[in-house]
């Protein structure tokens, strides 16, 4: 599990990275100029970035389920080569994604005013852009999107429904504790993440709902990452331990002022 949280973490910053610089210049200044390449390349690393999470979301997922419901065949099954193996095909998926929307985007003709009305470059921004004609474009998005998207999270749904049916024949009220606090966090997580996903591209945010899919984009791009070193430390007593001392000690310099 602490594998797999590092290469969350990785691509956190990664995702981070990519968007937050110049969305601060953005907020700062009103605006920013951008090449057409540095804005494919934007777009490209924050799909990689997603890809990557999906999947590895999708991944945890499994490893929560072989805990709970295989407990004893978890060792054998979750070894160090099954962890690499898996992160090394996840990151080979997510980069043949970047490669394959950087060809299409590239291959299209760009023409009039060139402004696109967001915080980073995201693929339908970039598509409006274009005088080509984008219907098999918008093909490949779904296609990409049901096996990158839809389908990782219907694995999740899955994993979670066994885990449930699972935790439900624990005899002790305490062993129902421990075992829904083991996936809590992986809960908030993947609620949050796909949650905006699924609003922002599976839903129209033409007009007034464009503003909202703005803000939501802003949930699994920057939030997010922000987010999850947080959610996954709450469980960590060494963590609490420092939280508490920090609070006392911030209620004490308050109380003296």
């Amino acid at each position: 599990m602490y594998f797999f949280i590092t290469q969350l973490s990785f691509i956190d910053m990664m995702l981070s990275t990519v968007i937050l610089p110049n969305l601060l210049y953005i907020i700062l200044y009103d605006g920013c100029t951008m090449s057409l390449s540095g804005c494919i390349s934007q777009f490209s690393f924050c799909a990689t970035a997603g890809v990557s999470e999906c999947l590895l979301l999708t991944l945890m997922s499994y490893d929560r389920y072989l805990a709970i419901c295989k407990p004893l065949h978890y060792n054998s099954i979750v070894n160090r080569t099954f962890c690499l193996k898996s992160v090394i095909i996840i990151w080979l998926l997510s980069f043949k994604v970047m490669l394959l929307d950087s060809i299409v985007l590239c291959s299209q003709y760009y023409c009039g005013p060139n402004i696109i009305d967001h915080f980073f470059c995201d693929v339908q921004p970039i598509i409006d852009l274009s005088c080509s004609n984008p219907s098999w474009i918008h093909i490949q998005i779904i296609v990409l999107s049901f096996f990158f998207g839809l389908a990782p999270f219907s694995i999740i749904v899955i994993s979670y429904t066994y885990i449930v049916l699972t935790i439900l024949k624990i005899p002790s009220i305490a062993g129902r504790q421990k075992a829904f606090t083991t996936c809590s966090s992986h809960l908030i997580v993947v609620s949050i993440f796909f949650g905006s996903l699924a609003i922002v591209y599976f839903f129209p945010t033409r007009g007034k709902l464009g503003v909202l899919g703005k803000v939501l984009s802003l949930f699994y791009t920057v939030i997010t990452p922000s987010l999850n070193p947080i959610i996954y430390t709450f469980r960590n007593k060494d963590f609490k331990n420092a939280f508490d001392k920090n609070k006392t000690n911030l209620i004490y310099i308050m109380a003296a002022k």
